[in-house]
């Protein structure tokens, strides 16, 4: 029986989103991160594709995993991120990436006998992936390879040929609900969840905590995330201005996005009375280096946006810190913040669609509509209830756990040995 193992195995992993800044725009990135270094650790010949930082080397190794930053060309054009000149990105990744693949790494993996692993993410691989399967079948090495697709989001689905796609490759998703969502197109995709770095898991230094705690009134909330609609940034504000008028020194650090969408956000603060203040720090500052500021400046403002890079163990500690940390979308996928707010022993309120880890006053809070009036008091709860607090964090790390990468990984390679045996149904030899 076959059993795939870093001897006989090799991937191709492809996405827009990878791990450089650039190459980050939401949780795609981190999780291609995360999926590409936990491959690679179990010992696999891992080949990720990514449309990568222009001023960066176009490929650059690490051990088992090489990183390809595909379509710099056009890239070093549209300096603003990965999803700058999208469609030229993914005409030429269509055009290209393919004929690649097949050349420089399919042909030497399997003629070295290896199995080939393609695994591809979103709407803009679904077109090469097709691509792809034809070249490897007309060049005899199809029945050596399985291809799988895997849905984070919704958008662009209305550009997949899905019959095409589901005939060629294995299709998953990260949550049941993204499952319900794909089965209106006539899919009945596998649900494996993302996965978490065990960083999230490191301590943080209690002196770190206190110090941000007594920085700031209660209670402290803290929002991370795209300036998008589906993540509620209005609801959450209009929630933290109605602490305000309940008499609560209620503070907000926020970290948004690029998006128009913020433009809103801002406004409605506004409207509703609230200061913000704004800290930017330019490069890749330290979570010391930003603490120091913070203390610094010593902001009064209602709200703190930080406009720079926020290191992981920044974040870890506005996580834990935190009376609150404000993850209540109307539309999420999977939720992979709310995991790491877990993870970092913070409490989460979750919205109510694709996080499937999320069970109400158990490890986690949730706010199933957007009336901000319910997120405020689902705050007050999480600020007045200590020993509900504790038994939160507790349950919270413990799900937390649950979906570190190494044990997401078992599920994947479980069902890529699968794919392989449905393709060899007669057992005969790899």
């Amino acid at each position: 029986m076959f059993t795939l193992n870093p001897s006989n195995a090799e991937f191709v992993v492809v996405a827009f989103e990878g791990p450089d800044p650039y190459a980050q725009a939401g949780g795609l990135g981190v999780r291609m991160a995360g999926l590409t270094r936990a491959l690679a650790h179990r010992g696999f010949r891992v080949h990720f594709f990514f449309i990568g930082d222009p001023n960066l080397p176009g490929v650059e190794s690490d051990g088992p995993l090489t990183l390809y930053r595909w379509g710099q060309w056009i890239s070093r054009y549209h300096q603003e991120g990965v999803y700058a000149a999208e469609i030229e990105k993914k005409v030429d990744l269509d055009s290209s990436l393919p004929y690649f693949i097949r050349d420089q790494i399919a042909r030497p993996a399997i003629a070295a006998g290896k199995q080939l692993v393609i695994l591809t993410e979103e709407w803009q691989t679904s077109e090469a992936a097709i691509i792809l399967s034809d070249i490897l079948h007309e060049a005899g090495l199809r029945d050596r390879t399985v291809i799988f697709w895997n849905a984070n989001h919704k958008m662009g689905w209305h550009r997949i040929n899905f019959a095409r796609l589901g005939y060629i490759a294995s299709i998953t998703t990260v949550s049941q609900f993204m499952r319900h969502l794909l089965q209106q197109y006539g899919v009945n995709p596998i649900v494996i969840p993302n996965g978490i770095d065990g960083a999230w898991f490191d301590d943080i230094r209690r002196t770190d905590t206190v110090k941000l705690r007594q920085l700031y009134s209660r209670p402290l909330l803290v929002k991370v995330g795209r300036f998008d609609p589906d993540k509620r940034w209005i609801m959450a504000i209009e929630a933290l201005a109605q602490l305000k008028r309940q008499g609560l020194g209620a503070r907000l650090i926020m970290r948004g996005g690029m998006e128009p969408h913020g433009g809103e956000v801002f406004h409605r603060a506004r409207q509703l009375g609230l200061e913000v203040a704004e800290l930017y720090m330019s490069g890749f500052p330290t979570k010391d280096e930003v603490l120091a500021r913070l203390e610094h400046e010593h902001f009064v403002a209602d709200i703190i946006h930080l406009r720079l890079f926020v290191p992981r163990d920044l974040l870890a500690l506005l996580y834990r810190a935190a009376d609150a940390v404000l993850v209540n979308s109307g539309f999420e996928p999977f939720g992979l913040v709310g995991l790491e707010v877990m993870a970092s022993g913070g409490v989460a309120i979750t919205g109510g669609t694709g996080e499937d880890y999320a069970r109400a006053f158990v490890n986690c809070l949730v706010v199933d509509d957007d009336n901000p009036r319910h997120l405020a008091d689902l705050v007050r709860y999480a600020m007045n209830n200590p020993e509900v607090r504790s038994r939160l964090t507790r349950a919270g790390r413990a799900t937390a756990r649950t979906y570190h990468w190494d044990r997401v990984l078992d599920e994947l390679l479980a069902q890529i040995t699968l794919a392989f045996q449905r393709q060899h149904p007669e057992g005969e030899n790899y």
